[in-house]
């Protein structure tokens, strides 16, 4: 059994060290790509506060298609450049949303959804995937997020 759990208490920073260490432990050796997105998702569900939504979505021809996650029904397709999701894919950069309502071609799967943090994951100079991150606090996500979630895209590139 495994019991993964974090205090949200504790500075960004060392929660972002304790959940990466979770999923590396978690993924290390499994070549099962969706099972390790799978366990990644419900980590980050665990680990992070004031998500409504956290989860991957998959590079599949010339769309994002969604992959594990943990919150409400979500869109199942993405084409690259809308939403969110889309532009981190277009840009191959990480998309930090303080109001996802001011965020032009923003898709909108939970009404409740007020920021939005997207992280790509990419391989050979190639999206693959994007982490999602999504919660209903405006400016919910900042810096130490984008930097935890980046090394935690980094770790789970080549595990997918």
């Amino acid at each position: 059994m495994y019991d993964f759990s974090a205090d949200p208490e504790l500075p960004k920073t060392e929660l972002y060290r304790q959940l990466h260490a979770a999923a590396d432990a978690l993924t290390a050796g499994e070549p099962d790509g969706v099972a390790n997105m799978a366990n990644v998702a419900a980590l980050m569900w665990e680990f992070l506060p004031d998500l409504n939504w956290a989860g991957f979505y998959r590079m599949i021809e010339d769309e994002l298609v969604l992959g594990p996650f943990i919150g409400r029904p979500a869109c199942i397709r993405i084409p690259i450049g809308r939403g969110v999701c889309g532009a981190a894919v277009e840009s191959g950069e990480t998309q930090l949303v303080e109001d996802v309502h001011a965020f032009p071609g923003h898709i909108a799967c939970d009404a409740a959804s007020r920021s939005e943090l997207v992280v790509p994951l990419r391989r050979n100079g190639r999206t693959v995937a994007v982490i999602d991150l999504d919660s209903p606090t405006p400016a919910r996500f900042d810096a130490d997020d984008a930097a935890g979630i980046g090394a935690l895209a980094e770790l789970m590139t080549n595990r997918i």
